[in-house]
């Protein structure tokens, strides 16, 4: 496939478990062990995975942001070797999606498949980070629990304001995961423990989970200024950013679930493709598990929602 990068994988999957919107999609077809021993001799290729291309990104209070993120990518599997599809701006994808099932694990050098009908993850596969559920009542599980922790405030178009914790060195590649629109770094904390007290504090008053339905929703609108210059005034900021994602809008983006168009951009998770006239966008993690066949589809698709207002 052209424009695909052999990779090389290492660390945990990009991919965290929140809420994603319904949308309309093929209904998958069944898998059993018998039809993957056959794909897999057939070079069958499957999405196991998305790289959000910011793992160069690092930051320090005082330097601020360094290094250059490179291209999101989907993570394809074929007979245990895995490559990069990267999305650049006015790449063409051309895939039908087939089968989907469990996408197996990454192990660092290639990929484990897995027939389990479970998507992305069956139960053996899912990935149970503990500190996805930790409001700093914990033993610090994790060698990762005693690095320096900022907690930040994140906005998200038009007025979504959320709190959150990471490592201190990953905060812009966190909040650029998440696609954020603007954040700021409220604290830093000797350990993920303390973070994650502070972050219930604040939680009081703010979100500390935004959907991707809602992230949606705010695709290609602005942040409401008055909104988040009242946020900032309620707390003191160490370093403010403002995130660029490279793409504007002209209509609403319809959510759909297909890897056929031509890439306009992504922000977080969510990709966005043009095809026929309209704009659609797809959450990455919902190819997650598919089985890509060659060609673009023929489905049909509802029109965009109309522009913005």
């Amino acid at each position: 496939m052209a424009g695909k990068q052999n990779l090389r994988l290492t660390g945990r999957r990009h991919e965290g478990a929140i809420a994603r919107p319904t949308v309309a999609g093929p209904a998958a077809r069944p898998v059993n062990a018998t039809a993957l021993a056959r794909d897999r001799q057939a070079g069958r290729v499957q999405v196991v995975g998305y790289d959000s291309g910011l793992a160069a990104l690092s930051y320090d209070p005082v330097s601020g942001v360094e290094g250059e993120p490179d291209d999101p990518a989907l993570l394809l599997a074929e007979a245990g070797d895995v490559t990069r599809e990267p999305l650049t701006p006015g790449v063409d994808l051309a895939y039908t999606l087939g089968s989907r099932h469990c996408a197996g694990k990454l192990d660092g050098a290639g990929h484990e498949a897995c027939a389990e009908p479970g998507a992305p993850y069956c139960s053996t596969h899912a990935d149970d980070w503990p500190c996805a559920r930790c409001t700093g009542n914990c033993d610090k599980p994790l060698p990762s629990c005693d690095a320096e922790h900022a907690v930040y405030l994140a906005a998200f178009a038009p007025d979504v304001l959320k709190v959150g914790v990471t490592r201190l060195a990953r905060l812009p590649v966190r909040l650029r995961e998440q696609g954020a629109d603007r954040a700021a770094h409220l604290h830093t904390v000797s350990d993920g423990r303390i973070a994650r007290r502070v972050e219930r504090e604040l939680a009081e008053a703010l979100v500390d989970r935004v959907t991707a339905r809602t992230k949606l929703a705010g695709l290609g609108e602005a942040v409401d200024e008055a909104v988040w210059a009242d946020a900032l005034d309620r707390y003191h900021v160490i370093r403010s950013f403002r995130f660029d994602y490279g793409f504007e809008l002209a209509d609403r983006p319809v959510a759909e679930t297909l890897a056929t168009g031509t890439v306009v951009g992504t922000k977080g998770r969510l990709l966005v493709l043009g095809r026929g006239g309209g704009t659609y966008a797809v959450d990455l993690r919902d190819l997650v598990g598919y089985d890509l066949e060659p060609g673009a589809s023929d489905r049909d698709l509802q029109a965009s929602l109309g522009a913005f207002g």
